[in-house]
């Protein structure tokens, strides 16, 4: 029994650590982020199908499945505004760019791109 609860208690902790942000990304909202992406790397991190439907105007689809392949299209010296459907993906996005990208100015769009209501391209 006590085999159960110990699998149980390191499975939450994984699932934590997984989804806990971490300091160095920042959470904006939507007056803030409209703002400043045009100066940064806008990057609509959502698989190409999600993409297509509709995304925020001058954002270039690098799906999270494929970031660790494209990475070398993200600059490290300018800041990157990430987004996802409803931001979850922003998390480990940002994880794998500080790590292996050494990028430093991280965003994210508070409640992804479900919650935006700026312009978007169809």
């Amino acid at each position: 029994m006590w085999i159960y609860i110990a699998l149980l208690v390191v499975l939450l902790v994984f699932i934590f650590l997984r989804l806990k942000k971490p300091g160095y990304l920042k959470t904006l909202e939507q007056d803030h982020f409209r703002e400043n992406y045009r100066k940064a790397q806008l990057i609509d991190i959502r698989e190409e199908n999600e993409f297509k439907t509709g995304y925020i105007l001058g954002a270039r689809n690098i799906p999270l499945s494929q970031l660790r392949h494209r990475m070398n299209e993200i600059r490290p010296d300018k800041p990157v505004y990430l987004y996802c459907q409803n931001g979850s993906r922003c998390i480990q996005a940002a994880k794998i760019l500080k790590k292996k990208r050494n990028a430093e100015d991280l965003n994210m769009l508070k409640g992804g791109f479900r919650k935006w209501s700026g312009k978007i391209k169809k």
